[in-house]
């Protein structure tokens, strides 16, 4: 009970700290707490940009971020999936054969079959869905581990990939359909670029200030009202430079707004419904969480289901980016990338802690890794090496965090 009145009292303290020494203070003392936040994964991000702007000058050009962009955004959506399944404290191996059985799906029902392209990525992803809630359901019932269950979905739908496929294997997507130049050629004009950020800036001054206004008449410490104008400010200016410099290019594409946009609405459910605080006490603990009342079956079936839903759309923008779906779809590193993305930035392997953005971080530094080296002419293995040290980087900050958070008591 004491170290709880201690962490209250020191959490009162960190809010009615003004200006921006004031917030650069919070960010220090909750850092030597454990809470690291995003910390980690934005230095590492600096480093690795910086590091390969060095070694090429062309990786930080306005024409290789937007491709930088643009390929993150398939794999990223899945990793969102990923992020829902660990702060529960569970695993999905399968989402990469997920993933490519959903495109595989589009592409029969879109081309082969001549559904409307809105039928077929519905069909997909309710299939994918349904996947989700039989995982849910062997978790739930039979008490089979999420890790031996999904690792069985990886091999089955892998094979049902390739059934669905058939004889030919690979199935081209019209390049005059929506859904290709939606993911290739679809771009987002300027002037409304600038309008979601002026947008995104306001958004966030707003949800902060009614936040903030409900701790108050709760008898709650809150941040000020100039400290939430300083971030707002501050995320509109750096927003409104990200338009600009890749608008030098071809702007801002549709399909890595899409990814955003998701990962907004995922945030808000996780941060601000009694769903999403369901979620981080199973994640926490389970037994309290239930004996809470909490209904963690409910609980697991929803982010299970969420996970191979989030794998569809992944595998149905990865087929829309390269026209086509085929036996290679979903495979490769596909599955290591979204598990590794979501990780490194900075989801928790042990359940309970993690946001949304954490997906798109970590895809951004996954990305960065894979288009630097590319563009440094590099062997494959060597991103596979990098990449995997920067995984185990990341485990190994958390673990640190973890234990600092413990010896704090805020764990």
């Amino acid at each position: 009970m004491t170290t709880t009145l201690a962490t209250d009292r020191q959490d009162e303290r960190l809010q009615n700290r003004e200006g921006l020494r004031g917030a650069v203070t919070d960010v220090i003392e909750r850092a030597r707490g454990g809470d690291l936040g995003v910390i980690p994964v934005v230095v590492g991000l600096v480093v690795i940009w910086a590091v390969l702007q060095i070694l090429n000058p062309v990786f930080l050009s306005s024409t290789n971020l937007v491709n930088l962009t643009l390929e993150s955004a398939a794999v990223g959506v899945i990793a969102l999936g990923i992020v829902c399944v660990l702060l529960v404290g569970e695993i999905d191996l399968s989402v990469g054969s997920v993933s490519g059985l959903s495109g595989a799906v589009l592409a029969v029902l879109f081309v082969d079959k001549g559904l409307p392209v809105w039928a077929a990525i519905l069909a997909a992803i309710a299939l994918s869905a349904a996947i989700g809630w039989v995982y849910a359901q062997l978790f739930n019932r039979f008490g089979v581990p999420s890790f031996v269950i999904t690792l069985a979905g990886l091999l089955a739908f892998l094979g049902l990939q390739l059934y669905v496929l058939g004889t030919k294997g690979s199935i081209n997507l019209p390049f005059d359909s929506a859904l290709v130049n939606f993911a290739q050629l679809a771009f987002v004009p300027q002037w409304l670029s600038y309008t979601f950020a002026v947008v995104a800036a306001a958004g966030l001054f707003a949800s902060g200030y009614l936040h903030a206004r409900e701790r108050r008449r709760a008898g709650l410490s809150a941040r000020t009202t100039s400290m939430l104008a300083v971030r707002s400010l501050a995320l509109l200016a750096v927003l409104a430079f990200v338009v600009w410099y890749l608008g030098r290019t071809r702007g801002v594409g549709w399909m890595f707004v899409l990814f955003v946009a998701l990962v907004l609405v995922m945030h808000y459910l996780l941060s601000r419904t009694k769903w999403g605080r369901s979620v981080y006490a199973v994640g926490g603990n389970v037994e309290a969480a239930r004996r809470a009342g909490i209904n963690v079956r409910a609980v697991y079936t929803s982010v299970f289901m969420l996970c191979s839903s989030f794998a569809a759309v992944g595998g149905i923008l990865a087929a829309a980016r390269l026209a086509a779906a085929n036996q290679s779809s979903g495979a490769g590193d596909v599955n290591l990338n979204a598990i590794a993305a979501a990780v490194i930035g900075g989801t928790s392997l042990f359940g309970g802690r993690g946001t949304a953005f954490g997906a798109l971080l970590g895809m951004i530094v996954i990305q960065s890794i894979s288009s630097g080296l590319t563009l440094l002419n590099l062997d494959s293995s060597i991103r596979f090496v990098v990449t995997g040290v920067v995984l185990l980087l990341a485990v190994v900050v958390d673990s640190v965090a973890r234990k600092s958070r413990t010896s704090h008591g805020r764990a």
